[in-house]
């Protein structure tokens, strides 16, 4: 016992030990010692000294440990008062004691006795909101003139387009009247669109569903009562959904390569090139892609105090015109949009389903549990849960071109424009056993697409020439599918029990028990405890998304006759101004609930609404060719003089005035290259 406390000794004081080495190791010389001097004071004599010490101290060997003696506890009597009031008092205190159950002890004066006040509930933070507005937008202008000859061919003036593009947009608006809705992320503003669906919703019931005031209607539908689990394409009830890759129209683009050939066969090709001419002016793909996933808040049981607003709403449109001319000399394989089977249509479906969580069945009977403890979190205010996704596609493909055979093979590749928006959100929120909710409850879906494609296009044939040409004008896909899938109870809302009021109470008066009725719910048989979720204000979920996508492929493509035709009769043309696709997909899945039963103490309004419209425009307009003539301002800043001939020409393009792609751009030219 005695070694290893000098072991324990050794060891406290070893690195003092260790540095004293390392000073001494470090040294270069010695200090030799020095005797005092001739003229010094005389030292006494050491020896003969002795020191006068004694102490009193009993000395110890060293014992590590800790030795710790509490102060005793004492009562101080307050300040003398007066003896009267004393006894009083005292009678005041035994009263309070006697009614808190605290036992009173036998000394002391009775003004030193402090009340403790009962523990409070504690309360923890619950989660925030979540808010989300994207905006995604592409604006293409491809606008494309080639002259294979060496003739002289005015341009054309392609700006009717864009005017009757607007047209359409206006025409539109009567089967979308939900597009006009404004972003926002606070509960007025989410009531004012609640109140505006339902006041939409209930006139519709009354007038049915509004007439187009112009162009060919293929259908003109509206409800206010969809069926679940049921497919809409243009107004009529399927069972099955249309498969998207089923109307895709091929465009010729973007082919898988082959796997090369594992033979040693030579790939040498002695024959002479052929004498054809491929042509694709249109083969355009817009495409909006919007998921959204969102649980909000994962409860097995909510418990709603005001009211539950809950609107699904879905509006489709498109619109299209696809009058094409071809010069009769020449022999097309479609001339319209009816030979080519343009195909435009619009696909809805609402969905219900209720969550299903996974069991285990246990086979021992044994007596119920429920809880008799819980954990509540605390939301002051309201709470929301908004995603807000607008998407857009601006895109002109007006190609105007004068082509002709060149004796080999050419490929002429004007249109062919891919633009894509793609966005994906996914919520997890925080899982709860109950959630509570003081206010009100506003459950908001609302999904608008609008499909619009201009495609006149004029096919000629120069000097009557005809090589038997291979000609698509048509080909087309307007495609708009949404999809509004609820997760909730199966059965309507329960009544709110009395202790439901009672734990909202005692949550707010921080009481720490549990309420009895909620302890033998049967919604909460197998728990050991509730973890609560309590929200003071009002909740609402709001998802929203707005798709719109607008082509403008107006092509002209004149076909000129080959100089060296005669030699090579032979010659394979083949011209597409059509193929284009058009596609809004959008899919909203909430879950509402994750349990079998949801409590509410107010009214509920439940309503849903599916609109879906489309129109066949045949436009007759004609193209002009392009004005030349130079604005005023311009010709004031140009010069008379001609110094280098007639051959020489100035081209002047005068943008000051034209702001519009400032909305386009971003104004960092790194954010593709970043983002």
């Amino acid at each position: 016992m005695h070694i290893e406390k000098i072991s324990e000794i050794i060891a406290h004081f070893i690195g003092l030990f260790e540095m004293t080495t390392d000073e001494m190791r470090l040294r270069t010389n010695y200090a030799e010692g020095a005797g005092p001097g001739a003229d010094g004071p005389a030292l006494p004599d050491q020896d003969a000294f002795t020191a006068a010490f004694s102490s009193d101290l009993q000395l110890k060997d060293y014992d590590p440990g800790i030795i710790y003696k509490s102060g005793s506890y004492e009562i101080e009597f307050g300040p003398a008062r007066h003896f009267g009031r004393v006894f009083e008092e005292s009678l005041e205190k035994l009263a309070a004691i006697a009614g808190k159950d605290i036992p009173l002890p036998h000394f002391g004066d009775p003004t030193d006795i402090v009340l403790t006040d009962e523990p409070e509930l504690t309360v923890f933070a619950g989660p925030g909101s979540a808010i989300s507005h994207v905006l995604q937008v592409n604006v293409l202008y491809d606008d494309d003139y080639l002259d294979m000859t060496d003739g002289v061919h005015p341009l054309r003036d392609t700006s009717f387009v864009i005017e009757r593009l607007a047209d359409f947009s206006t025409e539109a608006e009567i089967f979308t009247p939900f597009a006009s809705l404004h972003r926002t992320d606070t509960y007025d503003g989410a009531l004012k669109i609640a109140e505006d669906l339902e006041s939409y919703i209930h006139n519709s019931k009354d007038s049915g569903p509004a007439s187009p005031s112009s162009g060919d209607a293929t259908h003109d539908f509206s409800t206010t009562a969809p069926k679940n689990d049921t497919v809409y394409v243009n107004g009529e009830e399927t069972t099955d959904i249309p498969v998207l890759d089923d109307f895709l129209p091929d465009r010729g683009l973007a082919k898988l390569q082959e796997e090369p050939d594992d033979s040693s066969t030579s790939v040498e090709q002695t024959d002479p090139s052929g004498n054809s001419l491929d042509v694709t002016a249109g083969a355009n793909l817009l495409v909006n892609v919007a998921s959204v996933i969102n649980t909000g808040v994962i409860a097995s049981v909510t418990a709603v105090m005001g009211n539950y607003h809950q609107i699904d709403a879905i509006s489709q449109a498109f619109v299209y015109s696809d009058n094409d001319e071809i010069a009769s000399t020449l022999h097309s394989s479609g001339h319209s949009a009816d030979d080519a089977g343009t195909v435009a249509k619009n696909i809805a479906l609402f969905e219900h389903s209720t969550f299903e969580a996974s069991s285990h069945a246990d086979n021992d009977a044994v007596e119920p549990t429920f809880p008799n403890s819980w954990r509540v979190s605390v939301i002051d205010g309201d709470v929301s849960f908004v995603q807000w996704i607008e998407q857009y596609h601006f895109v002109t493909d007006n190609d105007t071109m004068t082509v002709t055979t060149s004796g080999s093979e050419a490929t002429v590749l004007t249109g062919g424009n891919t633009s894509i928006n793609f966005s994906s959100f996914f919520g997890m929120g925080m899982q709860y056993d109950l959630v509570i909710i003081g206010g009100n409850v506003l459950d908001i879906n609302s999904i608008t697409q609008i499909s619009l494609l201009y495609d006149n296009d004029w096919v000629r044939a120069e000097d009557g020439v005809d090589p038997g040409a291979d000609i698509q004008t048509g080909n087309n896909l307007l495609w708009n599918f949404a999809s509004i899938h609820n997760v909730g109870t199966d059965s309507p809302f329960a009544a709110m029990p009395d202790y439901m009021a009672a734990t909202q109470k005692a949550i707010e008066d921080r009481d720490p028990n549990m309420p009895e009725g909620l302890s033998f719910d049967m919604n909460f048989q197998g728990y050991a405890g509730l973890n609560v979720l309590y929200i003071t204000g009002n909740l609402y979920d709001m998802t929203i998304i707005k798709q719109v996508s607008i082509l403008g492929d107006s092509d002209d493509v004149t076909l000129a006759a080959s100089t060296i035709l005669e030699n090579n009769p032979d010659a394979t043309v083949t011209i597409d101004t059509g193929s284009n696709a058009v596609v809004n997909i959008a899919e909203i899945v909430d879950y509402d609930s994750f349990g079998q039963t949801t409590y509410l103490a107010g009214q509920l309004y439940s309503d849903a609404i599916l609109i879906q419209g489309g129109l066949v425009e045949h436009d007759t307009t004609q193209p002009q060719p392009a004005d030349d003539r130079l604005a005023n301002e311009v010709i004031a800043f140009l010069d008379n003089d001609d110094p280098a001939g007639g051959n020489c020409a100035d081209g002047v393009i005068n943008a000051g005035n034209d702001f519009s792609w400032s909305s386009t751009h971003p104004a960092d030219v790194m954010q593709a290259m970043v983002a």
